[in-house]
């Protein structure tokens, strides 16, 4: 049987979202979204031919919601359902992809004890290389868990966690993980300028060092000390850069940010949480 699926808002993970589903088969007729933003709904319905509409309520019919507003939005959303949920027979999905807001927070919202899936994506879901994070609920049948994993497998890879706060260190680590990168290969590139390569070619080097270490290390049979290792010759060049980032507690430095994020991921879930 097919999961017919809506979207709560039409943005950027929204639409890559739906451009995974189509690719992978999902049939278009079984699509939907609705966003207050008309262009952003009749580009969707142009370049996917999916349903499209303005009026949130008017996709209660459909197995799986997708909450895909941004998180000061949520609030609003929900409620406007809620009157409407209290009367139906049948309840659909809810799998959220908003950033902070517990699936207490969302039943409080709806009004009544939902299935809900919370879920945690990365940017590079936008191209279909995402790393995302879910928590059912325990409201969330097994059908539904291998519907929500469809939704989301579309964008990367899905990881489940059994505890709900575990979703703050997967926002410490992949939700947030994407800039460290950028920020660790921008310093690679102004450090190869310095060096005296022209910006283009630090750069490309820089951006296609990272693809293929990353690569290696998902395609490898042995950890990321191992291969690191095997990068590291004695006394060569890598061995000296190695020590010197050592000798400036790398991994001190690494794991102070993660938990600098990881705290404000709880901070931003209570302030989320204490809205009425």
């Amino acid at each position: 049987m097919i999961t017919r699926i809506a979207f709560l808002g039409a943005g950027n993970m929204a639409k890559s979202l739906i451009g995974g589903l189509i690719a992978s088969g999902h049939p278009t007729d079984a699509l939907a979204a609705s966003d207050m933003h008309a262009d952003q709904l009749t580009e969707l319905s142009q370049q996917h031919g999916i349903n499209i509409c303005t009026n949130n309520l008017d996709l209660l019919d459909y197995d799986l919601l997708v909450l895909a507003v941004k998180p000061q939005q949520l609030q609003a959303v929900c409620h406007e359902l809620a009157p409407l949920l209290m009367h139906r027979e049948r309840l659909p999905l809810f799998v959220s992809i908003a950033a902070g807001i517990t699936t207490d927070t969302l039943s409080r919202w709806l009004g009544l004890d939902c299935a809900i899936v919370r879920t945690m994506p990365n940017t590079p879901a936008l191209i279909q290389t995402g790393a995302t994070g879910l928590f059912a609920n325990a409201n969330v049948t097994a059908a539904q868990h291998e519907q929500a994993e469809q939704v989301l497998r579309t964008a990367g890879i899905t990881l489940w966690v059994k505890d709900e706060a575990m979703l703050d260190a997967v926002t410490a680590l992949s939700g947030s993980g994407p800039a460290y990168f950028f920020l660790f290969m921008e310093a690679m590139v102004s450090a190869g300028k310095n060096l005296g390569l022209p910006a283009e070619t630090a750069q490309l080097l820089t951006l296609q060092t990272a693809l293929g270490a990353a690569k290696m290390a998902l395609e490898s049979d042995v950890d990321l000390a191992e291969l690191r290792a095997r990068v590291t010759s004695p006394n060569g060049t890598t061995e000296q850069a190695i020590k010197s980032f050592q000798q400036a507690q790398l991994d001190h430095t690494v794991a102070q940010a993660m938990q600098a994020a990881y705290q404000r991921a709880q901070k931003l879930a209570d302030e989320l949480g204490e809205q009425a």
